[in-house]
C-alpha cells in the first residue's frame, strides 16, 4: 500500500473466524467423501498443519518481527499452511459446492486481512519490515538467499494457541469420516 490508499474494512479481520464456522457447516452438509479422498486430503492437511506449527513456533507477536523458520520463505506461512489445510479438507469432502463456498470465503476475507496485517507490521516495525518485505515474498514461498537460524519453540507454539488448528482439523476430518459411514461408503 502507498500513502493515500485505504485499508480494507476491519470487519474482514473481525468476522473471518465467525463466518468460517457456518462455511464449515455447509461443507459438511455437501460432502461426499470416499476413503481415497479422505486419505489424500489428510496428507495435505497434515502438511498444512506442519507449516502452521512451524510458523507458530517462530512467531513472537508484538515482540520481534518474525523472519526465521518459515517466515524466511514467505511473509504469511500461517495462511499458506491454512490454504494447504483447506485444499486437503476440500479434497476430502469431494464436493465442488464445498470448494466453491470455501474459495469465495477465502477470496472475500484473506487478501484484505493480509493487507491489513502488512500495514500493521509496517507501522510497528517500520524500515525493518520494509526491508524484510523486499526480500521475502508475500505468500508463495521462495527459498531464502540467507536465513537467520532460530530454533522452533514449543512454548511459542502454545502461546500462539496453534493447537487449536490441530484440534479443529481432527474434528473436521472426524466429521467427514462420520459422513462417509452415514452415506454408506
Amino acid at each position: 500500500m502507498r500513502p493515500g490508499d485505504s485499508l480494507p474494512p476491519p470487519w474482514r479481520t473481525r468476522w473471518r473466524v465467525r463466518i468460517g464456522y457456518p462455511v464449515a457447516l455447509v461443507t459438511f452438509l455437501v460432502a461426499h467423501p470416499i476413503p481415497q479422498t479422505l486419505s489424500i486430503g489428510a496428507v495435505l492437511a497434515v502438511l498444512g498443519l506442519v507449516i502452521r506449527a512451524s510458523a507458530a513456533g517462530h512467531l513472537r507477536k508484538h515482540e520481534v518481527l518474525a523472519t526465521t523458520g518459515p517466515y524466511a520463505w514467505t511473509r504469511n506461512p500461517l495462511y499458506l499452511g491454512s490454504l494447504l489445510l483447506c485444499v486437503g479438507y476440500l479434497l476430502a469432502t469431494r464436493s465442488w459446492i464445498a470448494a466453491a463456498v470455501v474459495a469465495l470465503y477465502l477470496a472475500v476475507f484473506y487478501p484484505g486481512v493480509m493487507q491489513r496485517e502488512e500495514e500493521e507490521l509496517r507501522a510497528e516495525y517500520g524500515p525493518a519490515f520494509d526491508e524484510y518485505a523486499r526480500r521475502v515474498p508475500l505468500f508463495w514461498p521462495r527459498p531464502p538467499e540467507t536465513a537467520a537460524r532460530e530454533p522452533f519453540s514449543w512454548m511459542q507454539y502454545g502461546r500462539n494457541r496453534e493447537y487449536q488448528a490441530l484440534a479443529g482439523t481432527i474434528v473436521g476430518f472426524a466429521i467427514l469420516v462420520l459422513v462417509l459411514y452415514w452415506q454408506g461408503h
